[in-house]
C-alpha cells in the first residue's frame, strides 16, 4: 500500500476500534463484574490461579522491555523462546491473561505491527523487536536503564525496581498508589534527562510511559508482593489473577483515564536540582 492508502486505512481501523471500545465500555457499566477467583476464563492458562510451569529465560531466548510479555513467555502462554510470535496470537492470549479489553489488545498490537512495518494478520515477530527505541520503548523507564546505557531492554535494572517497590505508601507500604508511580516516574524522567546525553521523550512516549505505569496499579492492583514477582522474576504469582474485574476487561477509555491521572501527577521540576547534582 502507498502512504496515502496506509493513512486512510489507519484512520478507518482506529475509528472502528474506537467505536468497538465505546460499546465494550458501556457493557462494563451495565454488566456485573467478574467474581473474584474467576477473572481468568475457564480453559485459559491461569484459570483458578494455576499458571503453567515457570521457566526463566535461557540463552538464545528473546525478551523485551515489557515484564508482562516476558512473564507470558516464561510461563509458556506464548512461545517460551519469545520468538516467532504472531500478532494475532498475542492479541488473543494477552486479553484473558491480564483481562485487557479486546479493543485495547487490538489497538496495541496493530500499532506494534505498523511500527515494525509488518502485516498484523500474517507476520510474526520476536519480543526483542518491540524494543525499537522511541517506538514503544522509551527513555525514563521505571524498570530499565535508558537504551543509551543498556541496548538490550530485556534486561531489567534491579535497583530501579527495588526503589519503585520501596516507594509504596498505600496500606502501610504494601500498595503502590497512582501518586506513588507519578512521583517515581517524575524522578526517573528527571534523572534520565540529567544523566543521559541522548535523552529524548516526546509527548507520545510520555503517554506510553504513563500507560505502562498505570498498569501496575490497575491490572496488578498496586500490590507490592505481586509486583515483586512480576517485575523482578517476570513470573505470575501462584493464585494470581488480574485485579481488573470488568466483564469486558480494561478498555481504551478506562486506560486513557488512568494515563491522564498518572501523567497529570508528574512533576520533574521537584527532582531537577537533586538529579543534576547526582549526575554531575
Amino acid at each position: 500500500m502507498n502512504s496515502i492508502t496506509i493513512v486512510i486505512y489507519k484512520i478507518f481501523l482506529y475509528s472502528c476500534i474506537g467505536v468497538w471500545d465505546v460499546v465494550l465500555s458501556f457493557g462494563n457499566l451495565v454488566r456485573f463484574k467478574r467474581p473474584v477467583g474467576k477473572v481468568t476464563p475457564e480453559g485459559h492458562p491461569g484459570y483458578g490461579g494455576y499458571w503453567p510451569e515457570y521457566r526463566p529465560e535461557k540463552e538464545g531466548d528473546s525478551r523485551c522491555c515489557c515484564p508482562g510479555l516476558n512473564a507470558m513467555a516464561n510461563h509458556g502462554i506464548i512461545a517460551r523462546s519469545g520468538r516467532g510470535i504472531k500478532f494475532t496470537e498475542l492479541t488473543e492470549k494477552i486479553r484473558p491473561t491480564y483481562n485487557f479489553a479486546p479493543s485495547l489488545c487490538s489497538f496495541t498490537l496493530h500499532y506494534a505491527a505498523f511500527m515494525l512495518n509488518k502485516d498484523y494478520n500474517k507476520d510474526t515477530f520476536d519480543l526483542e523487536e518491540l524494543d525499537l527505541h522511541n517506538g514503544i520503548e522509551h527513555d525514563g523507564s521505571l524498570t530499565r536503564l535508558d537504551t543509551a546505557f543498556q541496548p538490550k531492554q530485556g534486561k531489567k535494572h534491579v535497583p530501579y525496581i527495588e526503589e519503585l517497590l520501596s516507594s509504596a505508601t498505600g496500606n502501610d507500604g504494601s500498595l503502590l498508589t497512582m501518586k506513588d508511580v507519578s512521583r517515581m516516574l517524575s524522578k526517573r524522567r528527571a534523572e534520565s534527562k540529567a544523566n543521559n546525553p541522548q535523552y529524548s521523550l516526546s509527548l507520545s512516549h510520555k503517554i506510553f510511559g504513563s500507560g505502562n505505569t498505570s498498569i501496575l496499579c490497575s491490572i496488578f492492583g498496586g500490590r507490592v508482593e505481586d509486583l515483586r514477582s512480576v517485575l523482578l522474576d517476570e513470573r505470575l504469582p501462584d493464585q494470581w489473577e488480574s485485579r481488573v474485574r470488568a466483564p469486558n476487561g480494561l478498555t481504551l477509555l478506562a486506560f486513557n483515564k488512568m494515563i491522564l491521572q498518572v501523567e497529570w501527577g508528574t512533576d520533574e521540576t521537584k527532582w531537577a536540582g537533586k538529579t543534576q547534582q547526582d549526575g554531575a
